[in-house]
């Protein structure tokens, strides 16, 4: 087969990243697989970069994977990766791809789902009710205030040392233009983005955070986002209290929403603990792998 490979310019470029797009294409012209690369530029990831490859499933076992996979891994090299990451799902064909090419697993995540038709409410407010002496919770819609931009970005560093098995992924380095830029990504694409904090009253700082993306139109399943705890303030139940709290205000505030995702380390098992208590219910699993350039 005649086998042709285009590299494209992706026109959506960020401060943390950018992408290197390459189209695969039969001898009549017919697009039958793509790979898209994420460089990452900001400090703390300048070292990595992250595969997605398509091929179509009619085209597959003919090498046209091989070769996107080829001119991806060349592209970061070229570009001074340390390391590419790709996901797949578990037994797919992705999956037995990835292994195929010599990149080994690092990480495992397992996605779950609260239909929130069968959300207990009562035991949601109950929770929620209960009194954590020292703190409290705050939540907002969209961008964070200006008066908590601070110590809401400083609180991000709780997502710095989250399980993440043996991959090579960095840091990722917040600060408050980070936190309002990730706002404005959200709001731009038309989706809301409701955040739950819990601050400690002896000071007024944020120490935790949980974040959900609801689709513009209120409708169908909403996407949890990061969740964390600072590491002085694990072990009081903040996490369960924080994420309680937003279940119970995405059920309030928008009747027409299906359902919560989320996704989890295999390897978290507090996190998996308190998404199993809330009624989460496990869908799938996909494997992270990892290329050492």
């Amino acid at each position: 087969m005649s086998l042709h490979i285009t590299a494209l310019t992706d026109p959506e470029r960020s401060g943390g990243s950018h992408r290197l797009v390459w189209l695969a294409s039969d001898s009549a012209g017919s697009p039958i697989g793509s790979a898209f690369l994420r460089v990452f530029t900001r400090e703390g990831q300048d070292h990595l970069a992250e595969l997605e490859l398509h091929v179509h499933p009619a085209e597959r076992r003919k090498g046209v994977g091989s070769r996107l996979f080829d001119t991806a891994v060349a592209a970061a090299r070229e570009e001074g990766r340390r390391s590419v990451i790709a996901q797949a799902g578990a037994g797919s064909p992705g999956d037995r791809f990835l292994r195929a090419k010599g990149l080994r697993t690092v990480l495992t995540l397992v996605y779950v789902r609260l239909p929130l038709a069968k959300a207990d409410t009562g035991a949601l407010r109950r929770i929620v009710g209960q009194p954590h002496p020292g703190y409290r919770l705050i939540s907002w819609d969209g961008t964070v205030p200006d008066a908590l931009a601070s110590t809401f970005a400083a609180s991000r560093r709780a997502m710095d040392d989250m399980p993440m098995g043996d991959t090579d992924f960095g840091t990722v380095v917040w600060d408050v233009d980070r936190v309002r830029s990730a706002a404005a990504a959200v709001a731009d694409r038309g989706d809301l983005l409701h955040t739950v904090a819990a601050v400690d009253e002896s000071d007024g700082t944020i120490v935790g955070f949980t974040e959900l993306v609801v689709p513009g139109d209120g409708k169908g399943d909403a996407q949890h986002y990061g969740t964390g705890v600072l590491p002085g303030h694990r072990g009081n139940g903040l996490g369960r209290w924080m994420k309680a709290r937003s279940v119970l205000g995405a059920r309030e505030s928008h009747p027409d929403l299906e359902g919560l995702l989320t996704d989890t380390a295999d390897s978290n098992a507090h996190m998996r603990r308190v998404n199993d208590e809330l009624g989460y219910e496990p869908t799938h699993k996909s494997v992270e792998y990892q290329l050492d350039l």
